[in-house]
C-alpha cells in the first residue's frame, strides 16, 4: 500500500504492506477557517480572558511581538497585520514597534527566512531582530524560580511596554503543546536560563512529554517565568494537515492556550488498541525536518505506540543536516545511548544535549533507524541509532528481525500527530 509522509518540502511515497499495516495514525479532519484574516480582526475586540487589544494598547509608548523563528510553520504572514493594524491605531507608533524572532538557542535568521516569515513589505516596514541567548549584556535578569532556575529575559522584550507573542499550538515532545509561555522562555531566555530548563531535573519526569500539561514541572516553571517576564497578550493558532488555521486563540496567555490545547488536543489525538511491532514516523516535513536536531521530535511522539523492543522508522530529510554544531558533536561523540546517558546524569548540562536526551529516550525504547536523504553515510554511522537508504529497506529490515506477521503503524505528520493508545492518560 502507497502511503504519503510528510518530508522535506514535497513528500515521500513509500510502500507499505497491506497485510501488516494496523492503522495509519492521522489527525482528524478539521475545515479550514473561511477568513481568518477577518476572524482575527473580530477576536481582538473580543478576545479570551482579557480587554481588546486596543484597550490594552492605549497609552503605551512601545510594544515587542515574539514571533517564532523558520523551524515553526506560524502563518505571520496572515497574523501580523491585523495585530500591527490595532497597535498603531491605538498610539504605538511603527518606529516604536519590534518584532522579535523567539530564536531560543537556535541559529539566527536569514534575511530570505524573515521575507518568509513576514513577507517583504512588513521586513521593510518595521524593526525585526533576532533574540541572542549566548550574549549576556543582551538579557535581564529576573531573579530566580521557586525550583532556583536563574531566569534571563531578553531585554527588547523587558523594557517593551506592551508584550504580545505570535505561535501556534502542536504536542510538543517536552512541554506538552507548544504555544503560549514557551514563546516567552525558552523562546526569548538567556543561555544559562535555556540549560536550566532543559536539564535531567525536568526532562527525565515522566510527565515531561507530548499531550502531557497538569502534572508536567516544565510547563509549570515556564508559566512562572513568563509571569515574572511580563506576557500580555497571545495570538495562537491551531493548524490541520494542510497547515491551514482552523482556530484562532487571542487573549489573555494562559486562559487562551488553554482553550486552544483544549481544541487542538481534540484534533490531533488519534489512537490503537495496543502497541505495535513497527512505527514509521516523520518529523512533519518542512520546516521541522531541516535538522536531525528538530527531526528528533518525530521519535518521540511515536513512542507511546511502538512497543518496547519494537522498531521506530523515522524519515526525515534534515536538508542542513545534523544541527547546530555543539549538537552535531554530541550526536557522534557516544557509542549508545546507554553511554549518553550516563553522561548527562553525572555533568553539567551542555548546550543541546537535551535534544539527544529525547533521542536516547526512544534509542532505550525501541531501535531507532533513520531515513535521511541530508545526513552523510559517514555521519549516520557515528550516531547511536541505526539508519537505512529507504523506509522500505528499513521495513524489511524489521519483518525479517520481528518476523513476517509484524504489526505496523504509519504517522505520516509525525509530531503534528498525538498518538497514544486507546483509554490511556494524557
Amino acid at each position: 500500500m502507497k502511503v504519503h509522509l510528510a518530508y522535506g518540502k514535497n513528500g515521500l511515497d513509500v510502500e507499505i504492506p497491506g497485510k501488516n499495516l494496523v492503522k495509519i495514525l492521522t489527525m482528524n479532519r478539521t475545515s479550514p477557517l473561511h477568513n481568518p484574516s477577518q476572524e482575527l480582526r473580530s477576536i481582538l475586540k473580543e478576545p479570551i480572558g482579557c480587554k481588546p487589544l486596543r484597550e490594552m494598547a492605549r497609552g503605551k509608548r512601545s510594544a515587542c511581538i515574539v514571533l517564532c523563528d523558520i523551524t515553526r510553520p506560524v502563518p505571520n504572514k496572515l497574523l501580523l497585520p491585523p495585530v500591527l493594524d490595532v497597535l498603531e491605531e491605538a498610539g504605538i507608533t511603527r518606529n516604536n514597534i519590534t518584532l522579535l524572532i523567539a530564536t531560543g538557542l537556535h541559529r539566527p535568521s536569514t534575511p530570505e527566512e524573515r521575507r518568509y516569515m513576514v513577507g517583504e513589505e512588513i521586513v521593510q516596514q518595521y524593526r525585526m531582530v533576532d533574540h541572542r541567548a549566548r550574549v549576556r549584556t543582551e538579557q535581564r535578569y529576573l531573579g530566580k524560580t521557586a525550583n532556583e532556575t536563574p531566569v534571563y529575559i531578553d531585554e527588547t522584550y523587558c523594557a517593551a511596554d506592551l508584550k504580545i507573542s505570535l505561535g501556534f499550538i502542536e504536542p510538543h515532545l517536552m512541554a506538552g503543546f507548544s504555544g503560549g509561555r514557551k514563546m516567552v522562555a525558552p523562546g526569548c531566555a538567556g543561555e544559562e536560563t535555556i540549560k536550566a530548563l532543559h536539564s535531567p531535573f525536568f526532562l527525565e519526569d515522566p510527565h515531561c512529554r507530548e499531550g502531557s500539561l497538569e502534572k508536567n514541572p516544565l510547563h509549570r516553571e515556564l508559566v512562572e517565568i513568563a509571569r515574572m517576564a511580563g506576557h500580555d497578550f497571545i495570538v495562537n493558532v491551531a493548524l490541520n494537515e494542510g497547515g491551514d488555521i482552523t482556530g484562532i486563540f487571542a487573549g489573555d496567555p494562559e486562559r487562551a492556550h488553554e482553550a486552544g490545547v483544549e481544541c487542538v488536543r481534540k484534533s490531533v489525538r488519534t489512537t490503537l488498541r495496543e502497541p505495535v511491532d513497527i512505527v514509521v514516523t516523520t518529523s512533519a516535513g518542512f520546516p521541522l525536518d531541516l535538522t536531525y536536531y528538530q527531526a528528533i521530535k518525530g521519535m518521540t511522539a511515536a513512542l507511546p505506540v511502538v512497543k518496547r523492543g519494537g522498531m521506530l522508522i523515522l524519515a526525515a530529510e534534515c536538508a542542513e543536516g545534523l544541527g547546530g554544531k555543539e549538537f552535531s558533536a554530541m550526536a557522534r561523540r557516544f557509542s549508545s545511548a546507554e553511554e549518553f546517558q550516563r553522561h548527562i546524569l553525572h555533568h553539567p548540562v551542555e548546550i543541546d544535549q537535551w535534544q539527544l536526551e529525547e533521542c536516547a529516550k526512544a534509542a532505550l525504547h525501541a531501535d531507532v533507524v533513520l531515513v535521511s536523504s541530508g545526513i552523510q553515510p559517514e555521519e549516520r554511522e557515528e550516531l547511536f541509532i541505526e539508519s537505512a537508504e529507504t523506509v522500505e529497506e528499513a521495513i524489511e529490515r524489521g519483518l525479517r528481525r520481528y518476523g513476517d506477521d509484524s504489526t505496523i503503524a504509519v504517522i505520516p505528520q509525525g509530531p503534528y500527530t498525538l498518538a497514544d493508545i486507546e483509554n490511556a492518560g494524557t
